[in-house]
C-alpha cells in the first residue's frame, strides 16, 4: 500500500480547504493521507513516504510563508527519488507573482530527486465549490500515478 503525506501552510484557511479536498480525492482512491500542517511536520519526514503533495499560500512579493521556511530548509539533505510528487496552493492574482510560493516548492521537490507527476495547483484565494471538485480529482490523479486504481 502506498504512503501519501500532505504538508501545507494556511493562513485564511484557503491553502488548507485544499488540502483537505485533495486528501477526499485520496481517500476516494483507497489511500488514508497523513495530512499535517508544517508547524507539525519536519522536512525529514518526507523520506517515510511513497508520495508528497505540499502546499502553500504565497506571502509578500512571490515568497514562501514564514512558517514553511524551516521546513524549506530541513528537506536540503533529502533525497527524495523515486518519491511522486505534487504543489498546490491558494493565491491572489492582485500580486505580481501569483502563486510563486507553488512553484518554488516544485524547484526544491526537483532539485532533491522527486517526480513531478501533475501541474502546480494554484487557485484564485478560496477555492469555489467547482474548484473543490477540481481538487478531489487532483487527489485522485495523484493516487492513481502511484498505481492505485479504485
Amino acid at each position: 500500500m502506498s504512503k501519501i503525506i500532505i504538508v501545507y501552510a494556511s493562513m485564511s484557511g484557503n491553502t488548507e480547504e485544499i488540502a483537505e479536498a485533495i486528501a477526499d480525492g485520496i481517500r476516494e482512491a483507497g489511500i488514508e493521507p497523513t495530512v499535517k500542517s508544517v508547524m507539525d511536520a519536519n522536512g525529514q519526514e518526507l523520506a517515510n513516504y511513497d508520495g508528497v503533495l505540499l502546499g502553500a499560500y504565497t506571502w509578500g512579493d512571490g515568497d514562501l510563508p514564514d512558517e514553511f521556511e524551516d521546513f524549506y530548509e530541513e528537506m536540503d539533505d533529502l533525497n527524495l527519488q523515486g518519491r511522486k510528487s505534487a504543489v498546490f496552493g491558494s493565491a491572489d492574482s492582485s500580486y505580481a507573482q501569483f502563486g510563486a510560493a507553488v512553484d518554488t516548492l516544485e524547484a526544491k521537490l526537483a532539485e532533491i530527486g522527486a517526480e513531478k507527476v501533475l501541474d502546480g495547483l494554484k487557485i484564485e484565494l478560496n477555492p469555489s465549490k467547482e474548484e473543490k471538485l477540481f481538487c478531489l480529482e487532483f487527489g485522485k490523479k495523484f493516487a492513481a500515478s502511484l498505481g492505485v486504481i479504485n
